[in-house]
């Protein structure tokens, strides 16, 4: 029974440790302060297990490999602004994304194996505590956000000439020019 209670004591003096840390500003909050390991794997494996948890069920009204849809994707990625964070082909990340904590990541390298309906889940809703914004909250409906899953899907198969060519202001013959990726 001792045992049990020295136990209890120990927890209770860590959670009261843990809010002494925390709330009275021990805790580091700068964005130019990596996290310590165990926090960013803790977080990192919370997003994904979130992410995957509330993405369940959703089903892609569209196919990932219509052109026209990847095409949409890719001018609303310009329009909207991803490319300032995450760059696109032939286009650099703008710099104060390097200044971003957690670091921004490359979607040509998670975007392609990533499921269809995680895409979705985290451009709808954004990610908290990061710099990913949810854009169903700026205004954006379900049919943009599924074309911006579909460029997302296939981002490693866009060349820079495509993409310039799907972004470009349309010419005066109102064409946008570009095949499929």
């Amino acid at each position: 029974m001792r045992v049990l209670a020295a136990i209890g004591v120990l927890a209770i003096l860590a959670v009261i440790a843990g809010a002494v840390y925390f709330f009275a500003g021990f805790y580091n909050v700068a964005a130019n302060v990596t996290e310590p390991d165990i926090v960013s794997s803790s977080l990192v494996s919370v997003r994904q297990a979130s992410v995957a948890r509330h993405a369940e069920g959703i089903t892609p009204p569209v196919s990932m490999d219509d052109s026209s849809v990847i095409q949409s994707g890719a001018r609303a990625f310009a329009a909207r602004g991803c490319a300032n964070c995450h760059g696109a082909p032939g286009v650099q990340w703008a710099k104060f994304s390097e200044g971003l904590e957690p670091a921004v990541p490359d979607l040509k390298e998670v975007g392609p194996p990533r499921d269809p309906a995680q895409i979705f889940w985290i451009i709808r809703n954004g990610i908290r505590m990061t710099a990913m914004p949810s854009f169903n909250r700026a205004g954006v409906n379900d049919d943009e956000i599924w074309t911006l899953t579909a460029f997302v899907k296939n981002l490693d198969k866009i060349s820079e000439a495509d993409f310039q060519a799907w972004t470009a202001p349309p010419a005066e013959g109102g064409t946008d020019g570009g095949g499929p990726p």
